[in-house]
């Protein structure tokens, strides 16, 4: 009676299988990252779950050309926030709010604050661009930090000043 054989997987000289990752696998590496792992391994538990193909030299041109296309895009975009950093970094906000005599805000400043007026000025920022060490809590200058990316950032002049009519006269 003939016995049954697995599949062979093709493996390296030490008994490894050389997989191509197709998604992030915790403790073994990242999507498109080429691993070596123990036959049974890939066998039963990468490859059928679809975490893992083989290693082939097509798929690793094809993965390749992945990371090459991926690059391009994120450099196209690096250069948008290049462009929105440069043009908000020569603007400045003034935000109207209501303060008390000696300069304390009654509320305070925060980055939605600063984001909504930049996006009615027409920016594309939000407030997670937005990076404060706290709200501003008086009137006065302040210099914000935008991070667009993380290799992307600007300063904005952010100006507080008290509302009409809200600080009593002394």
């Amino acid at each position: 009676m003939p016995t049954k054989t697995r599949s062979q997987l093709p493996r390296a000289r030490n008994g490894n299988v050389e997989l191509l990752l197709i998604e992030r696998v915790d403790n073994l590496g990242d999507q498109g990252e080429i691993v070596a792992v123990r036959p049974g391994y890939a066998r039963n538990y990468l490859i059928p779950r679809g975490l893992a193909a083989l290693a082939t030299p097509v798929n690793k041109m094809r993965v390749e050309m992945h990371k090459k296309r991926q690059e391009e895009l994120r450099e196209k975009k690096r250069k948008v926030l290049r462009d929105l950093a440069s043009s908000v970094g020569k603007y400045s906000v003034t935000i109207e709010a209501n303060a008390q005599p000696d300069g304390t805000l009654y509320g305070s400043i925060g980055a939605n604050d600063i984001a909504k007026i930049l996006q009615n000025a027409g920016f594309d920022v939000t407030a997670d661009h937005v990076k404060l060490e706290g709200p501003l809590r008086e009137l006065g200058r302040y210099t914000v930090r935008l991070q667009f990316d993380e290799e992307v950032e600007t300063n904005v002049k952010v100006w507080a000043v008290p509302a009409a009519g809200s600080m009593p006269k002394r």
